[in-house]
């Protein structure tokens, strides 16, 4: 835990650093980094009160306080009368405001595109993935959004890589089960066919938080691999859907029925399945990952 806590602060330092976090007129604007950011606020919201302000970006009422009054009376903010309660006081922006607004927020992206500059854009994916990980990592509801795209080149070892750390960690399960995985998708990529088989990659914020496999195993019938949810992105119907997608693709492409391998301890990916009209078909205990573990194949007719 000293590590970690070490290496965040030191990340702390270099990024407020490097964004001039702490200059008294950040952006060269007459404003600080926290009043910057009220202002902000101010501009995206749907004219807040200043308790609304304050209960948002966790600052002290007192200082947001002086901040709305030193806004008002330099122009840059009016507060409205509240409809039903006087005493809540909507505030907007007034012209001069917006422009010392836009201003700074002109200044912020000329300085973050120069800064991203010199990133190749897988550089810049990258980025992207890192950023929003972390942020799921630290706050991991903030709300139930997610994204699918297709699976695209890169996908399948980054699918192996994590899947493999997990299934260690989780259940203790090692090269047996890296190698399996890795024998999946190296055949998915030695195999595809497209328009038979398929794969999509859930993303939350930019960061892979999901994926699926389906392949084509002959005779009409298709096969469901490597279902996975991220740990940080888990309670967001993520699971679910890319499920039904896998089934949707299978319908309209013309299988029969479709099958998969799981175990008895992933009771969350079991509980999708059945959900998904899947039953059981075949239940044996295998060592190949360690340790004996029931392994167990299900089927859904199409």
């Amino acid at each position: 835990m000293e590590d970690v806590i070490a290496a965040v602060r030191l990340f702390n330092r270099f990024y407020t650093r490097r964004v001039g976090a702490l200059n008294q007129r950040f952006m060269g604007t007459e404003l600080s980094l926290p009043e910057a950011r009220l202002m902000f606020e101010i501009e995206h919201a749907d004219a807040p009160v200043a308790s609304d302000l304050q209960k948002l970006l966790g600052m002290d009422a007192g200082y947001v306080s002086r901040v709305m009054a030193r806004f008002e009376a330099r122009g840059w903010i009016t507060r409205r009368t509240g409809e039903g309660d006087a005493r809540r006081r909507p505030i907007v922006l007034t012209p001069a405001g917006r422009a010392v607004f836009e201003t700074m927020d002109r200044r912020q992206c000329e300085h973050l595109a120069e800064m991203l500059a010199p990133l190749a854009p897988a550089q810049r994916s990258d980025l992207v993935a890192a950023l929003g990980e972390a942020r799921t990592l630290l706050d991991p509801a903030p709300d139930k959004a997610f994204a699918i795209r297709p699976w695209r080149t890169g996908d399948l070892g980054l699918m192996t890589a994590r899947q493999s750390a997990f299934y260690k960690e989780a259940y203790g399960w090692g090269r047996g089960l890296e190698l399996n995985i890795a024998d999946a998708t190296a055949n998915f990529l030695r195999n595809y066919q497209d328009g038979r088989d398929n794969g999509w990659i859930a993303e939350v914020a930019g960061a892979m938080a999901g994926s699926v496999l389906i392949t084509d195993e002959g005779d009409g019938l298709s096969r469901l691999r490597l279902l996975y949810v991220e740990p940080m992105a888990r309670g967001r119907g993520i699971g679910d859907h890319l499920v039904d997608l896998c089934l949707s693709f299978a319908g309209e492409v013309g299988y029969t029925s479709m099958t998969l391998w799981t175990h008895t301890v992933l009771t969350s990916a079991r509980r999708i399945y059945a959900a998904h009209g899947f039953e059981i078909v075949e239940v044996e205990t295998h060592d190949e990952f360690g340790e004996p573990v029931q392994g167990e194949t299900w089927r859904v007719e199409l």
